[in-house]
């Protein structure tokens, strides 16, 4: 029986390998729609931020279909912050990335698990910064401590067979079967996907991506300016429920209202003026000046050219 059963667990690695090694394969056309500017990124990006990215993988095509939305991946901006948690590793990291050690992600991969890795490796992608509001010094460093810690954990394979399922056109999947795709990322200790990951480290500081929240009326203190201004004694307040990590995606990220989109590239130093822009269309329009070459063969033109007589 335990010969039989190791048999079964070596098959179903060996297909769940196959299917990551299909699903992580890079796409064979990616557009990337706006250029992304390095100095400006890294200048704009602050510790905490979350970067969403438009992968450029298969698995990527799936989990946009899916969540109906541009985004596929999510990782967490620690900048330099490494150091102070994990020297052994940020001096591997400096020794193998030089300078672009001190613009770090973390981030969870199919390929790798959880894993740091310079901003730059995504310069040439779709991407979108999404920073918290008003996210506490401490409670930062709580999160950037149980992310250092996860390094090196592996990618949640069963993650990997339930969107395996699913790729094929998703108008013939009914939309509550599309978040069971999603849902798992948790269920190991210590295996993980890149929004469960991230969800739970907002979660256990007390930080809402995509709450339910419900509103319920509550009786206020009566005092003696209530009663003057006509107050009828109650008052809303916001509950909040807890969220369940397994089903952020990373187009929740973008839709939170406690989370800023920030802009860069050359929108980040404020100068952007929509007049000055010169449109494809006016730049085709205008005629470039005459070249040597153009001139010269106008001259030998001209010259080979018999006038007509005159009647």
């Amino acid at each position: 029986m335990r010969g039989m059963d190791r048999a079964l667990y070596l098959l179903q690695r060996r297909v769940v390998d196959i299917m990551a090694d299909l699903l992580t394969k890079p796409r064979r056309v990616y557009e990337q729609r706006i250029p992304n500017d390095l100095a400006a990124l890294k200048s704009q990006l602050k510790p905490g931020d979350v970067i969403l990215v438009e992968g450029d993988q298969r698995i990527s095509q799936v989990i946009r279909y899916l969540t109906q939305s541009s985004w596929s991946h999510a990782a967490i901006y620690i900048g330099d912050e490494l150091r102070r948690f994990n020297v052994q590793v940020a001096d591997a990291l400096l020794e193998q990335h030089t300078t672009e050690a001190r613009h770090l992600i973390i981030e969870a991969t199919a390929e790798e698990g959880v894993v740091c890795a310079p901003v730059t490796k995504y310069i040439n992608h779709n991407i979108r910064i999404c920073r918290p509001r008003n996210l506490r010094r401490d409670d930062l460093e709580r999160m950037l401590r149980e992310l250092v810690a996860q390094l090196g954990w592996a990618y949640n394979t069963r993650h990997i067979v339930e969107l395996g399922r699913y790729f094929f056109p998703v108008t013939l999947i009914p939309a509550r079967f599309r978040r069971t795709a999603l849902r798992h990322g948790g269920d190991a200790t210590r295996q993980v996907i890149c929004t469960t990951m991230l969800a739970r480290a907002f979660g256990n500081i007390g930080f809402p991506i995509i709450p339910r929240v419900k509103l319920d009326e509550i009786d206020a203190q009566h005092t003696w300016v209530g009663r003057l201004l006509g107050r009828n004694g109650s008052r809303q307040r916001a509950l909040y429920e807890p969220e369940d990590p397994t089903v952020i995606t990373p187009r929740d990220f973008d839709l939170s209202p406690y989370f800023d989109v920030v802009k860069f590239n050359h929108l980040a130093n404020g100068r952007f003026d929509y007049r000055r822009i010169e449109w494809v269309t006016q730049a085709a329009a205008t005629p470039a000046p005459p070249t040597a070459n153009d001139e010269r063969e106008a001259r030998e033109s001209d010259q080979g050219r018999v006038e007509p007589s005159a009647a």
